[in-house]
């Protein structure tokens, strides 16, 4: 070995710098789908000229996401994850590039292609990428891992809400869907240039058992594999639960903001809406700025706890945004929002993570899975609320269950960290990044 070299710091820094590599190309992405996200919504109204066809394509992009999650475990058992990112990435840009391309008789059929396909791989990418991430970076760095891809996002998606309304104004929206094309080619080649790991195929992990568990007795019947990965860790299964219902309750506060925007200031109702969450990622992002420093300080992870009490927080600073609090009060609970959102994203994927690689890709897909469904079936009922109830009411309902849910949740953890049937004294209060040779955490408490 050459003196004066530390090739253990090398080692860890190369992979280090190819995942940076990967979330920057995942950033202009995401930089492209927020931007598509509203660009389309208003290509859609400009197209159709009626309010509930934006609702239903809506609905048609998270059908796409709910069915692309049951089966994101199964695809992660058969293909690396890099290849599902790759042609994830090159179908989007692909179907994007048609919506341009259409002639006006077939441009309703390429919008609904587009919601199908943007919907399904998105949900896909983000199945993989995250499933992957330990795969490409060591274990105790998986708290700065995911921080970091979620800043990217945070970032990506105040830029892309921002300049969505000046790329559609000043160069319309072909251009914008150009644009949104562009940033999918540039994710698709950034996945191609680097050796990116994880799926079963890529790690030969299709041939460990649920849990890495012995060998199921001949004769007795299998569990479904996404039903292993919730039964792989005490409380996984209320945790995704719970992921569920705090997307029924973003649902509320996406839905009734415009509203309530609008009845702030009906001659700039997008004032507000912008402003609210440009603060609410600046909260998330300096959310994710302090877990980096934590983790590299202690060593820890945040824990089940954190994603707890951070949905607590998280729900009931939204529905403080509705109380009609004065703005600069308003501010403040928009970066708590934000800040409390960031450590619940860490948490939660941070411990799915632990699980092995076996499990990892379905239990994350399931996550989708409830993601989508909570989040589409919000849509509808807090649309049909709003008729009738002020956005307060709504949104304190839904954020009420999720708040309800986080409850039952940590009362679960704190039972298990006083000492519950095989699980570790303390396990639970925030335990320290797993070490390299802890690959399959499956059988870990929550922490």
């Amino acid at each position: 070995m050459t003196p004066g070299i530390n090739t253990t710091d090398n080692n860890t820094a190369r992979p280090e710098r190819r995942y940076r590599f990967l979330v920057a190309g995942y950033a202009v992405s995401s930089y492209g789908t927020f931007l598509n996200t509203v660009a389309l919504n208003l290509f859609v109204y400009a197209t159709t000229g009626r309010a509930l066809a934006m609702g239903l394509f809506m609905a048609v992009r998270l059908a796409s996401g709910f069915a692309a999650g049951l089966t994101a475990g199964a695809l992660l058992a058969r293909f690396t994850a890099k290849s599902v990112m790759l042609w994830t990435n090159a179908a989007q840009a692909a179907v994007m590039l048609s919506l341009v391309l259409a002639p006006d008789e077939l441009r309703t059929g390429a919008l609904i292609a587009v919601c199908v396909v943007v919907g399904a791989c998105g949900t896909l990418f983000m199945v993989a990428l995250r499933s992957s991430v330990p795969e490409m970076v060591a274990p105790e760095r998986l708290t700065w891992a995911n921080s970091l891809s979620i800043t990217a996002r945070s970032v990506a998606m105040v830029a892309g809400f921002a300049s969505a309304g000046v790329v559609v104004s000043l160069v319309g929206y072909t251009a914008a869907f150009v644009i949104d094309t562009a940033t999918f080619v540039v994710c698709a080649v950034t996945v191609a240039l680097l050796p990116v790991a994880g799926g079963a195929a890529g790690t030969g992990a299709e041939a460990v058992p649920a849990g890495g568990a012995e060998a199921e007795p001949p004769g007795r019947r299998r569990m479904p594999v996404a039903l292993a990965a919730l039964a792989a860790a005490p409380g996984l299964g209320l945790m995704v639960a719970l992921r569920g219902v705090d997307a029924f309750g973003s649902s509320s506060h996406n839905a009734a903001l415009p509203v309530h925007s609008s009845a702030l200031d009906a001659s700039h109702p997008a004032v507000f809406v912008s402003a609210f969450w440009c603060l609410w990622a600046v909260g998330n992002i300096g959310a994710q700025q302090v877990i980096q420093r934590y983790a590299r300080r202690t060593g820890r992870a945040v824990g089940a706890l954190g994603f707890g009490y951070g949905t607590v927080v998280m729900s009931a600073a939204f529905i403080l945004a509705f109380v009609g609090l004065p703005l600069a009060a308003t501010a403040v609970v928009a970066l708590v929002a934000g800040a409390a959102d960031g450590l619940t994203e860490v948490s939660y994927t941070s411990h799915l993570q632990t699980l092995s690689a076996r499990l990892r890709g379905h239990a994350f897909g399931l996550s989708a899975t409830f993601e989508n469904l909570g989040f589409g079936v919000g849509m509808i009922i807090v649309a049909a609320a709003l008729e009738g109830y002020s956005p307060l009411t709504v949104v304190a309902w839904s954020h009420g269950a999720a708040i309800v849910v986080a409850l039952a949740f940590l009362l679960r953890v704190s039972a298990q960290q006083a000492g519950g049937p095989g699980v570790r004294k303390g396990a639970l209060r925030g335990v320290r990044q797993p070490r390299r040779g802890d690959r399959d955490g499956a059988g870990t408490p929550l922490g």
